[in-house]
């Protein structure tokens, strides 16, 4: 099978992220887009300049963060390809005010007081966290498109809830779930499938794993920065961070107000508002892992990584 050609193209986004890559190959004689960077004039010009739109077939999207899928509506409106949204991402844009508003009862439910809720809420649904919402789409999962394209789709949470990743032979489009020397957990958030409780970051993250290592042998793709070298160490560095964090956390694992532990441990009123989100779902991830190791110590071993943490893993239980 002759291996797809694919075209890194890459953006500067207004956001802390810095540039973000998306990318287009041509499979079958159909010119595919994954991902299409933020909503900003300057990634519009840049997908005309280097995409032929007019032949544009099928859009699809990793995860939908605003600098990933930021002109997804734009290309529903002006090209006649299909835009492939992952189903739990689907499930945000039909349910929005539902999941807000059950997000917010989540983080209720771990101590944060309204006035924060109110605030953060106001942030986070805003021009600035979601873009216009497309009016028509196909949800990746229940399309036949991949299957008859060959494009395998393995689901990954890891940096958000619905991390989805593009395998093409032995090339792999990876979105946010493979980022070189950054340290991330999955979101605090609502269960987008049951829409009853809190999404499980811990235990999604320890079944993304076998997905993950199911890609050691590809060129990857990923969203940000370069290429990654090696899956193993990728996660590895991940593991690494989780576990010496951990660690430092274990005097508070059981500490049911987490946002009064935010607070203790790094200074909420410091901290801009997403920030303190991004610290309480770390805490809570952590306490998952604290809760039930076993879950890490079974994906790691069926990974074929238990080894090399072993140390790290026994020292922290």
């Amino acid at each position: 099978m002759k291996r797809a050609m694919i075209k890194q193209h890459t953006i500067t986004t207004p956001y802390m992220v810095g540039d973000v890559h998306f990318y287009s190959t041509q499979i079958q004689g159909e010119l595919v887009l994954f991902d299409t960077g933020p909503p900003t004039d300057q990634a519009w010009d840049l997908l005309q300049a280097e995409v032929n739109l007019d032949e544009l077939s099928h859009v699809f999207i990793t995860h939908c963060h605003i600098d990933h899928w930021g002109n997804a509506a734009r290309l529903v409106n002006e090209t006649t390809a299909t835009l492939y949204l992952p189903q739990r991402d689907a499930d945000k844009i039909i349910h929005h005010p539902r999941r807000l508003t059950g997000m917010m009862d989540v983080m209720r439910s771990y101590g944060f007081e309204q006035k924060y809720l109110d605030k953060l809420l106001s942030e986070i649904d805003s021009d600035s966290t979601f873009p216009p919402f497309p009016q028509a789409f196909e949800i990746v999962e229940k399309s036949n498109a991949p299957q008859r394209l060959g494009i395998e789709v393995l689901p990954c949470p890891g940096h958000s809830q619905s991390d989805l990743v593009y395998r093409i032979g032995d090339q792999a489009i990876t979105g946010d779930v493979l980022l070189r020397g950054i340290f991330q957990s999955p979101l605090l958030d609502i269960n987008l499938q049951s829409f009853a409780g809190r999404f499980h970051n811990y235990a999604a993250y320890c079944n993304s794993l076998q997905n993950l290592v199911s890609l050691r042998t590809c060129r990857i793709w990923p969203g940000h920065r370069y290429t990654i070298d090696s899956v193993d160490e990728t996660i590895l560095f991940y593991l690494r961070k989780l576990l010496d964090r951990a660690f430092k956390l274990k005097p508070y694992a059981a500490e049911k107000n987490v946002a009064a532990l935010v607070n203790r441990l790094f200074g909420a009123k410091e901290l801009p508002l997403f920030h303190v989100y991004l610290k309480a779902s770390e805490i809570i991830f952590m306490q998952d892992l604290f809760a039930k190791p076993e879950l890490l110590q079974q994906a790691l071993d069926s990974a074929g990584l238990f080894d090399t943490l072993a140390e790290e893993f026994n020292r922290l239980l």
